[in-house]
C-alpha cells in the first residue's frame, strides 16, 4: 500500500510539473525567450519520458531517449550561463538531483563537478552580475544535499538489501531463498502427508532466429503478473535464471501440476505473440518422491525442462514420464 501510495504521490507531481513547464513555454514565447523555450520543452519531455508520468510501467518507456534529454537540458543550462537569460541559469539547482536519479553515482558525481565547474567558470566572468555570487553559493548548497540524499539512499538500499525477498522487474521471491523455502516446504508435506510439485517455466529462445533478449526484457513485468494471476495465494514463484521461473505448488500431485503447467505455458505464449515475439515456451514437472530434498527437486524439474526443450520446444514435459518405468512382468513357474 506505501508503495502504491508513492507511486501515486510520484505521479501526481509529475504530471503538474509537466503542465508548469508547459506554461513556462508559452510564456516564454510570449517573451521571446527563445532558450527558455526550447528548455522548458525538453525539461517538459524529460519529465514526460520518465517513469514516475507512466505510472502503470515498472520502467520507463524510453530509457535511451531519457538521457539524451537530459543532456540535452544540461547543454541548454550551460549555455544560458554565457548568453542568458541569467534566470535560466537557477535551473541548474536541480540537475545535481536528476542526474543521480537517472544516471550511476559515478556519472551522476561527474556531471555534477561539471556543472558545479562551469558555473564557476561563468560567474568569474561576469562581474557585472552582483547576484552571481548568490546563484553559485545556492548551487553548492543544492550539490551538499544532493549529495547527503544520495548517502542516505544507498545506505537504505545496502541496509535493505539483505530483506529483499523479491525480484524488482517481475515481482518474483528471490532466488537466494528458493532453496530454504522449498526445504520448508518438503518438510511440511511429509509431515502431513501431502503432494508437492514444482513447475520449471522456461522461454525456448534458443529455437529462435533472432535475438529477441531486449523486447522480452521489457515484458518481464507483464510475464511476472502474469504468473501471480495464476497461482494460488500460498503458491511461490521464483526467478532462478534471466528467463527461468521456478513454482513451488503445495498439495498438488504431478497430474494436476503438469495440467496447471500446460495451461501457464500456453497463456505465457500467447502474452509474448501479443507482443510481436514469436517465442515458444516450454515448462518441466517434478512431483515430490520419497527421498528428495531441496536440491534433487530443483533438478528434476530443470531436466523435465531441458528434456522438453530438446524435443523442440513449445510442450510440457513431467519428469516421471520417462524416468519411471514399469516392473517387470510376474511369470508363474509351474504348480508343484
Amino acid at each position: 500500500m506505501a508503495q502504491m501510495a508513492e507511486k501515486f504521490l510520484l505521479s501526481r507531481l509529475s504530471r503538474t510539473g509537466f503542465l508548469i513547464l508547459i506554461a513556462i513555454a508559452a510564456f516564454a514565447v510570449i517573451q521571446r525567450e527563445t532558450l527558455t523555450v526550447i528548455t522548458a520543452i525538453v525539461a517538459a519531455a524529460l519529465v514526460f519520458s520518465g517513469n514516475t508520468f507512466h505510472p502503470g510501467r515498472s520502467r520507463q518507456p524510453w530509457p535511451a531517449i531519457h538521457r539524451l534529454l537530459f543532456v540535452a537540458l544540461l547543454s541548454l543550462l550551460a549555455t544560458s550561463l554565457w548568453t542568458g537569460p541569467w534566470s535560466l541559469t537557477h535551473w541548474l539547482y536541480v540537475a545535481p538531483l536528476v542526474g543521480f536519479a537517472l544516471l550511476p553515482v559515478t556519472w551522476a558525481a561527474a556531471v555534477t563537478a561539471l556543472c558545479a565547474v562551469l558555473a564557476m567558470s561563468a560567474t568569474h566572468w561576469s562581474a557585472g552580475l552582483p547576484e552571481r555570487h548568490q546563484m553559485l553559493s545556492a548551487l553548492l548548497l543544492t550539490v551538499m544535499l544532493s549529495g547527503l540524499l544520495v548517502f542516505l539512499r544507498e545506505y537504505k538500499s545496502r541496509q535493505l538489501a539483505p530483506l529483499r525477498r523479491t525480484d524488482e522487474l517481475t515481482q518474483a521471491a528471490s532466488r537466494e531463498y528458493l532453496t530454504a523455502d522449498l526445504h520448508k516446504e518438503i518438510q511440511r508435506s511429509e509431515r502431513e502427508g501431502t503432494d508437492m510439485s514444482v513447475i520449471m517455466i522456461g522461454l525456448d529462445t534458443h529455437l529462435s532466429d533472432s535475438d529477441p533478449d531486449a523486447d522480452i526484457r521489457s515484458i518481464l513485468p507483464r510475464i511476472g503478473r502474469y504468473l501471480h494471476s495464476q497461482l494460488r495465494d500460498f503458491d511461490t514463484y521464483y526467478r532462478v535464471a534471466d528467463l527461468q521461473f521456478l513454482i513451488i505448488l503445495p498439495g498438488i500431485p504431478t497430474a494436476e501440476a503438469a495440467s496447471l503447467g500446460e495451461t501457464i505455458r500456453k497463456g505465457l505464449r500467447t502474452l509474448l505473440a501479443s507482443h510481436q515475439l514469436h517465442l515458444t515456451v516450454s515448462a518441466g514437472i517434478a512431483g515430490l518422491n520419497i527421498g528428495d530434498d531441496a536440491d534433487s527437486l530443483q533438478q528434476s524439474a530443470a531436466n523435465a525442462l531441458r528434456r522438453a526443450q530438446q524435443q523442440g520446444g513449445d510442450r510440457a514435459q513431467s519428469y516421471s514420464t520417462w524416468t519411471h518405468t514399469s516392473p517387470p512382468p510376474r511369470t508363474e513357474g509351474p504348480v508343484l
